[in-house]
């Protein structure tokens, strides 16, 4: 769980008060340069804010070290990073920089599933296009089994059909590991869909923050 208190980072993003539930699947909405990127990266420790304190799990952010932190709370930013080599190695970057042991190659299989990316282990990574390199680091962050996920437009580049598959297997996975979901996305379907707290930001500003109920994630 977050609380955010009377946070300012530049003249960017305001919050007075802000509170992110464990366990449930939250949807950051507004219009572009709103200030929701800003936001994740707050929570991961990508920047600090000038003023304000944010907590995670009652811990003030400010003295959990960095590292510490992305263990547990994982982010996969909007232009995510793809590494030399397979997809198979892609997959086990993620677990090698964590410091967690090596998976089957059946386990990688499982993921690339979840995430609909049908590919060798062996395949080129660089050669997958700008959507399946998106589905490839979400099935890196899914292997770490973090205890939050922080998903800057996880389905950015898909076709519609295709975005629904791959929310609808991220709810589905947090749900069933009881894992924390926060992601922004652009797409209203989305968050009327699968939200369970909705927040919206609106010129650097929560502008409001609602529980709403969801039936999705394979209930």
């Amino acid at each position: 769980m977050f609380r955010l208190e009377a946070v300012l980072y530049k003249n960017i993003l305001t919050i007075g008060l802000l509170v992110l539930p464990g366990n449930k699947v939250t949807c950051i909405v507004g219009e572009s340069g709103s200030g929701k990127t800003t936001l994740l990266r707050l929570l991961n420790k990508i920047i600090s804010p000038d003023s304000g304190e944010i907590y995670y799990q009652n811990i003030p952010l400010s003295i959990i070290p960095a590292i510490e932190l992305r263990r547990k709370v994982v982010m996969l930013q909007q232009l995510p990073v793809i590494f030399p080599g397979s997809v198979g190695d892609n997959l086990l970057a993620g677990l090698k920089f964590a410091e967690k042991p090596p998976v089957s190659a059946e386990k990688l299989y499982e993921t690339l599933s979840l995430v609909h990316l049908r590919k060798e282990l062996n395949s080129p990574a660089e050669k997958l296009s700008g959507g399946e390199k998106q589905r490839l680091a979400l099935g890196r962050i899914l292997l770490l089994e973090p205890e939050v996920m922080l998903l800057d437009e996880p389905s950015a580049g898909l076709d519609e059909e295709t975005e629904l598959l791959i929310i609808n297997s991220l709810v589905a996975f947090a749900k069933q590991n009881h894992k924390t979901l926060i992601m922004v996305t652009h797409t209203k379907q989305v968050a009327r869909d699968y939200a369970e707290q909705l927040i919206e930001v609106h010129n650097g500003k929560v502008v409001s923050q609602l529980e709403v109920n969801s039936h999705a994630g394979g209930d």
